[in-house]
């Protein structure tokens, strides 16, 4: 018999659920809190960015050269270091994102997933995250 091999009986209850199942709603929870974040990055660093570079904006509407692209970035660091970070986000989640779609969940990820899944499901409904990962159990 195998040293793994555990008796119903001897099973936490935190270990009966359906692990797969609970990780895959915490990956899509995930993903949703991704999202929401870059939306969040751009209504309010964005929206700053952008209106702090109003000038240069309409400068190279008129006259588009890399030039001024250059100098409108250079002479409003904070406004370009705002959109940087805005552009990267929405790049690192719209790649993570892709990759996750394509070629499925690295085996790493899924069984952080799962120690996640099992953290919470452990800590029980105090958890903020209970509500989403298993519901109404």
């Amino acid at each position: 018999m195998s040293e793994d091999f555990q008796p119903e009986s001897e099973v936490p209850d935190y270990l009966k659920f359906d692990l797969d199942a609970a990780a895959d709603r915490l990956h899509r929870l995930t993903v949703v809190g991704r999202w929401l974040f870059v939306i969040f990055l751009w209504l309010t660093l964005g929206t700053w960015s952008l209106w702090s570079l109003r000038k240069a904006i309409a400068l190279i509407q008129d006259y588009f050269t890399w030039s001024a692209v250059r100098y409108g970035l250079i002479f409003n660091p904070i406004a370009g270091i705002g959109l940087v970070l805005c552009i990267a986000m929405t790049l690192s989640v719209l790649i993570w994102q892709s990759r996750n779609i394509l070629w499925g969940l690295p085996p790493r990820d899924r069984e952080h997933l799962k120690a996640m899944t099992i953290a919470i499901r452990r800590k029980g409904r105090r958890h903020p995250l209970w509500r989403w990962v298993f519901g109404q159990e």
